[in-house]
C-alpha cells in the first residue's frame, strides 16, 4: 500500500498534522516511539486545557488520530529514501511507502560523549553516509553507533568500501535479528571499547580509546542512538542550518513532498507551537497532493 502521507513522530506536531490529513481523506500513517512530551509531569500553559500530564495529552492525541482514520504504529524509523515520486520509510520492523512525509520527531537529545567531534566535523567526522560516504571510496571508515539506525547507515557503504568498523563506544548492541545477520554475513568488524576522543592534524587520523590505545581511521560517521528529524533531513538532502530544518511558511522543505514541523524547525519549543506547525503542515500537504494528482 502507498500512503498519501507518512508522519514520522507521534508528538504534538505529528498528531496535530494527522487531524488535518485524515479529515482531508488522505491515507495517513504515523510512525513513532516515545515522545519527549511523555516526560512532562504537568502542563499548565496550553490554552483551553487547564492542567494535564504529557502522557494524558499524547494518549488523547493518538486516540483522536485513530478516530479520524490514521494508522499508528510504534516502531523506530531508521532511514528514509526517495524513489521517483515516493518515499520509502524503513523502520526496525517494516518498510512503508508514501507520496509525502512530515518530519516531526523533534531534535536528538543524545550528546555523544567523545572529545573533538566538533573540531573535525567535515574533516573526517560526518553525520550522513548518503551525503558524504562517496568521499571515502576504498578508505578505512567507521560508524559510531549501536542501534539499527547505525546498521542502516553502515549498509550505505556498500559499493564504496569494505574497510568498515562499527564502534559502539562501550554500548551493547541493541539491534534486531536482521541487523545481527547483516553484521555476521558481511564480517563487519565491531569495536566495543569506550572512546575518549578523535584526533589528527588538518583532518581526522585516529580514534583514541579510554584504554590509551589508538586506531587509525580516515572517516567516522556518527549514527548514535536513534535518528532524529534532522538526521533524516540530511540524508534526503534537505537544507539544515544550525541543526534546524529550514522550512517556508507552509512547513515545506526545499525537497518536494517533504514537510517538517515542531522542534526540528527551531523556534519556540512549546506544545502550542508544535501543534500549530503540525496543523499547518497537514493543511499544506493536502494542497501539495492535490497539485501532484492533477
Amino acid at each position: 500500500m502507498i500512503f498519501d502521507v507518512i508522519i514520522i513522530g507521534k508528538g504534538p506536531a505529528g498528531l496535530s498534522a494527522s487531524l488535518y490529513t485524515t479529515r482531508g481523506n488522505l491515507s495517513t500513517l504515523i510512525i513513532g516511539s516515545d515522545s519527549e512530551l511523555l516526560k512532562a509531569h504537568v502542563i499548565e500553559n496550553y490554552c483551553f486545557i487547564p492542567r494535564a500530564t504529557g502522557k494524558e495529552m499524547i494518549e488523547k492525541g493518538i486516540q483522536q488520530a485513530r478516530d479520524f482514520g490514521a494508522k499508528v504504529v510504534e516502531e523506530e524509523v531508521i532511514g528514509i529514501k526517495q524513489l521517483d515520486n515516493t518515499f520509502i520509510v524503513s523502520t526496525n520492523q517494516n518498510s512503508y511507502v508514501a507520496r509525502s512525509i512530515i518530519l516531526a520527531t523533534g531534535k536528538s537529545k543524545i550528546q555523544v560523549p567523545i572529545k573533538n567531534l566538533d573540531i573535525f566535523e567535515g574533516k573526517g567526522i560526518h553525520y550522513c553516509v548518503a551525503c558524504d560516504g562517496y568521499f571515502y571510496n576504498g578508505s578505512s571508515v567507521g560508524i559510531l553507533g549501536y542501534t539499527d539506525y547505525a546498521i542502516h547507515e553502515l549498509k550505505e557503504f556498500e559499493g564504496i568500501t569494505t574497510n568498515i568498523t562499527l564502534y559502539t563506544n562501550g554500548n551493547e548492541l541493541v539491534v534486531n535479528e536482521e541487523s545481527k545477520k547483516y553484521l555476521s554475513d558481511n564480517k563487519i568488524k565491531i569495536n566495543t571499547s569506550p572512546i575518549l576522543s578523535v584526533d589528527g592534524g588538518d583532518f581526522l587520523e585516529f580514534v583514541e580509546f579510554k584504554s590509551g590505545e589508538q586506531e587509525k581511521i580516515e572517516g567516522l560517521f556518527v549514527a548514535y542512538g536513534t535518528a532524529s528529524s534532522t538526521d533524516f533531513a540530511r540524508n534526503l538532502g534537505v537544507l539544515v542550518e544550525s541543526n534546524n530544518i529550514i522550512v517556508n511558511k507552509e512547513q515545506e522543505t526545499d525537497i518536494s513532498g517533504v514537510f517538517a514541523a515542531g522542534n526540528c524547525t527551531g523556534g519556540f519549543a512549546q506544545v502550542s507551537t508544535a501543534v500549530g506547525e503540525g496543523a499547518n503542515a497537514g493543511q499544506s500537504i493536502k494542497k501539495y497532493l492535490r497539485t501532484i494528482k492533477q
